[in-house]
């Protein structure tokens, strides 16, 4: 999940699994997979590369597993 601000300055986390597609219109435009958009204040930019920390950090965690001790 990736965190956005919406025109209000609320913020929101969006599941990138919901993502369809984003168009700039100006303003970022976010369409769902469910058919529902959103406009948030991130451009196409600072979207693509919270979505490559948001990958790094997946890929990170997956390499390094966090071992539970009881």
């Amino acid at each position: 999940m990736i965190l956005l601000t919406k025109l209000d300055n609320q913020k929101i986390l969006v599941n990138l699994e919901t993502v369809k597609y984003l168009e700039a219109v100006p303003d970022t435009l976010v369409f769902f997979t469910n058919g529902e958009s959103l406009i948030v204040r991130e451009s196409l930019e600072d979207f693509s590369e919270a979505v490559k920390a948001y990958q790094v950090e997946l890929l990170r965690r997956s390499q390094n597993p966090v071992t539970n001790s009881l």
